[in-house]
């Protein structure tokens, strides 16, 4: 019983991604699904990128936590209009919805952007099962969480469709973090996706990472 009511509620998931998907396609709005443990430094990542893709890209954030508005108040203050999904109201899931991602995008006027970012929950196993109706995935790591996640988690690198992304780069001289090790782990398990090495704090690394989001907008 339990299987199948799991598979009754991703097919329905399913099925409200794709009609998620159309919508934003004939909006012409590219969506990036940002997935990550807590703590790796999505939200500063997302900061720092914003306020460098401005004004050539227009952008929005939907931005998932279990609860408070955190996140969302920080990225407000980038000029990029970030809605607040939290998960707590409905029994604090681990994941965004391809429904909660529908009903968040209603509150944006979707004309005027050329890019949406979701944040998804701090979860490395959940929100890699959800599709939401994105154009690509991407799944940031950052370098105090360990070289193995990829093997402990492999599905959310395995369904990672767009770019994996290597956080606090900054923070390695202080670390017993092999970096290459981690990136070959990311490798095995999805060979053909590019990955960046990132600092959120210095931006180091940021050329080639903002160079690649702009690319796949423009591509779409």
């Amino acid at each position: 019983m339990e299987v199948k009511i799991v598979k009754k509620v991703l097919d329905a998931n399913d099925t409200m991604a794709e009609e998620n998907r159309k919508l934003f396609r004939d909006k012409n709005v590219y969506v990036l699904n940002i997935m990550s443990s807590p703590g790796s430094g999505k939200t500063e990542t997302l900061v720092k990128s914003l306020a460098r893709l401005e004004p050539e890209l227009k952008t929005a954030v939907i931005v998932g936590d279990v609860c408070t508005t955190n996140d969302a108040d920080r990225l407000n203050v980038t000029g990029t209009h970030a809605v607040q999904v939290n998960t707590d109201e409905f029994g604090g899931d681990c994941h965004l919805a391809a429904h909660v991602i529908r009903k968040a995008a209603l509150d944006l006027d979707l004309e005027s952007i050329d890019l949406l970012i979701v944040e998804n929950i701090g979860n490395l196993v959940c929100p890699a099962e959800f599709d939401i109706g994105e154009d690509s995935r991407v799944v940031l790591l950052s370098v105090t969480e360990g070289e193995d996640k990829p093997l402990k988690y492999p599905v959310m690198f395995k369904l990672c469709s767009g770019a994996a992304v290597l956080n606090k780069v900054d923070l390695l001289p202080y670390l017993d973090f092999n970096i290459d090790e981690a990136e070959d782990n990311i490798k095995s398990i999805n060979p053909d996706i590019p990955v960046f090495r990132i600092s959120a704090k210095t931006e180091e690394g940021f050329d080639d990472w903002l160079s690649w989001i702009k690319d796949v907008v423009k591509s779409k």
